[in-house]
């Protein structure tokens, strides 16, 4: 088997479809990439057995078909010190040794039988299929992805619910302590289905979306999902098991409203999130005669810090408490200039939407308080 490929080109798919391969692989094969050459196409695989990121790239001069693998750290190793010029491979079918020529030298790598590696589980027989825009699709990951929860107990926390419904497409996640609900209302499904697409193939959406255009195609059952994208196709076991009540716990009737300008929002709780106590990372929150104090203070160390940020709020005084780090999150994840905090009481959940929402989305972030000390 030969063929001719650009260096450029094979390193830079190469990097994106390793991302999936896990540092500690229950199948030693699966510390290679698995290579299909057939028909003047080079098909590439990575899998961790869960996920597979399946993409293919154009090569020249082909002399012969086959499958073969090698291991990945060591062919992308050596493949990205190349500068951007013509390599070309040549594998002996029967040894699978390979022999990698580029302009000033050459490799000779160690390469497997590739009847070894895993088939994916893909989602041919698939229940339910939804198309979305490349863009929509990674803003909506982009929001959600940071609430997703690490939590052995709550698995169906651990990834991003994708609820369907004829109306719109509803991307939420939630570790109990912050959600995210982000409604794309120009996205519809035939019938209301719903799924949960582990943390895992988020990440790599997140990663390949921004090189990607046009839509997004995913085939799901119960069991499996298949994303194709241009020039990338995803196969993922889902999260089993029912995703909690997420409307349910989002107040409807909090009637304090405060709008801020979030990045001076944002700056403020930076330089005062450096005094809260290291063990609840405690922000305090005080809104009176637009103006919104943020405070922190570390009894221990006997360290304080206050600063005021101008808003807009007319409603009678009243004081809240956050988790610094998981505020900053939420507001990081928003992007319009101003923000709008609705509260209720401190025992209650704090809402935090754009003060300006295109008509195509609906985003709603939650985050529960923390107790005040008096």
């Amino acid at each position: 088997m030969k063929f001719n490929v650009s260096s450029t080109a094979l390193c830079n798919r190469l990097q994106t479809i390793s991302r999936v391969q896990s540092n500690k692989s229950s199948l030693p094969i699966l510390d290679c990439i698995l290579f299909e050459l057939s028909a003047g196409n080079l098909s590439m695989t990575a899998s961790d057995s869960e996920t597979t990121i399946v993409t293919n790239l154009e090569v020249n001069d082909v002399e012969g078909e086959g499958r073969f693998a090698i291991e990945s750290k060591q062919l992308i190793n050596s493949i990205k010190e190349i500068s951007d010029q013509p390599i070309t491979f040549n594998i002996n079918p029967a040894t699978f040794q390979v022999e990698v020529n580029y302009q000033n030298g050459k490799y000779n790598l160690m390469g497997q039988n590739a009847a070894e590696y895993p088939v994916p589980a893909d989602s041919e027989e698939a229940g339910a299929s939804l198309t979305v825009g490349a863009d929509l699709l990674l803003d909506g990951i982009t929001r959600s992805l940071f609430a997703t929860a690490d939590d052995e107990l709550r698995p169906q926390m651990n990834g991003i619910f994708f609820d369907i419904l004829p109306e719109y497409l509803t991307l939420v996640a939630s570790d109990g302590h912050k959600l995210v609900r982000d409604r794309l209302l120009t996205v519809h499904g035939d019938e209301a289905r719903s799924f949960i697409l582990p943390k895992k193939p988020s990440l790599l959406l997140k990663t390949i979306l921004p090189k990607e255009d046009g839509d997004v195609q995913i085939d799901f059952n119960d069991r499996n999902a298949k994303v194709q994208l241009a020039n990338y196709r995803i196969c993922c076991r889902l999260i089993e098991g029912r995703y909690p009540n997420y409307n349910s716990v989002i107040p409807t009737d909090n009637p304090f409203r405060v709008t801020v300008d979030r990045m001076a929002f944002i700056s403020a709780l930076r330089r005062v999130s450096v005094f809260a106590s290291a063990s609840s990372s405690l922000i305090k929150l005080h809104i009176e005669n637009n103006t919104l104090t943020v405070s922190a203070q570390d009894i221990d160390f006997s360290t304080s810090a206050e600063e005021s940020v101008m808003c807009e709020y007319d409603g009678n005084p009243m004081s809240i408490g956050f988790n610094g780090p998981f505020l900053l999150e939420v507001l990081g994840s928003v992007t319009s200039p101003d923000v709008v905090l609705e509260l209720a009481d401190p025992s209650r959940a704090g809402v935090i939407v754009p003060a300006e929402q295109s008509e195509s989305e609906d985003l709603i972030m939650l985050l529960m308080p923390m107790m005040l000390q008096d």
